[in-house]
């Protein structure tokens, strides 16, 4: 069986939807954001804060392209859609699942944006980090699912219906 892969803007449920989809699927689950955490031996805005946008982006990457797992729901930090080797890492034995969500719901889920480990370049907006990512995620997403006002367990059933009869 392939990964499935979640990716999105923070806030759109990729953990969550995650960890529900792999109970509903009976598969493993992994985080990649808690792989990074893990490698570097720091939370993500400390490497944010200490090392800079880049050094998490090169971090982000090698805990990506580190992972070698088969029939894992994969939930992945909003920002791994910059470094083309790691989308190329997780398209290989996975599904890429974009998780879709307009910007007003986003900030209206975000609540934590300066400690939760935000990829955002100094000066720019979340409203220009939206933007600049949206692009990204649809070109990378094989099923995308939109997540506005829908619970996270409504979500796992619009995207188990989509796996099970693929365009």
């Amino acid at each position: 069986m392939k990964n499935i892969v979640l990716i999105g803007m923070p806030g759109c449920g990729k953990s969550t939807v995650g960890v529900i989809l792999a109970k509903t699927l009976g598969t493993d689950f992994l985080d990649t954001d808690l792989v990074i955490q893990k490698r570097e031996n720091a939370l993500l805005q400390q490497i944010l804060n200490t090392r800079g946008l880049e050094a998490f982006l090169d971090a982000e990457e090698a805990a990506v392209c580190s992972t070698s797992c088969t029939g894992t729901v994969i939930a992945t930090g909003g920002s791994v859609i910059y470094r083309e080797p790691a989308m190329r890492h997780l398209a290989k034995d996975g599904v890429i699942v974009y998780l879709k969500l307009d910007y007003e719901e986003m900030m209206h889920r975000l609540n934590n944006i300066k400690t939760r480990g935000i990829a955002l370049p100094k000066g720019q907006t979340m409203a220009g980090l939206f933007e600049e990512r949206t692009p990204l995620y649809e070109k990378y997403a094989q099923i995308t699912v939109s997540c506005g006002g829908c619970t996270p367990e409504e979500v796992v059933t619009h995207l188990t219906e989509q796996l099970q009869n693929p365009l």
